[in-house]
């Protein structure tokens, strides 16, 4: 599995998500991580895509209350593994500050 950081902005959006957001963002997460582990392609449904305006940044949206997060890929902290650094989760809104 890809290995992953998280930001502190990120924990503090966590917090305020409701228990159904956070899960929502947690089976969310898994699904890229798998993809990830296999390689790709990265499913449709998560609509990873790097951001406008915001170079080296990606954002993933999930099915539900406008579920969003944004996230880098760092330096390989395990040989031939992806490293996801988690930097905002929420709604729409943390697209003003990625």
């Amino acid at each position: 599995m890809p290995t992953r950081e998280v930001d502190p902005r990120f924990w503090a959006d966590y917090q305020r998500l409701t228990r159904a957001q956070q899960e929502q963002f947690v089976r969310a997460a898994l699904r890229l991580a798998e993809d990830l582990e296999r390689g790709g392609p990265i499913r449709a449904s998560l609509r990873v895509k790097p951001m406008r305006n915001n170079p080296g940044i990606w954002e993933l949206t999930w099915d539900g209350q406008d579920g969003r997060a944004t996230f880098t890929f760092g330096p390989e902290q395990l040989p031939g593994k992806r490293h996801v650094i988690w930097r905002r989760v929420g709604g729409h809104a943390i697209f003003e500050q990625p």
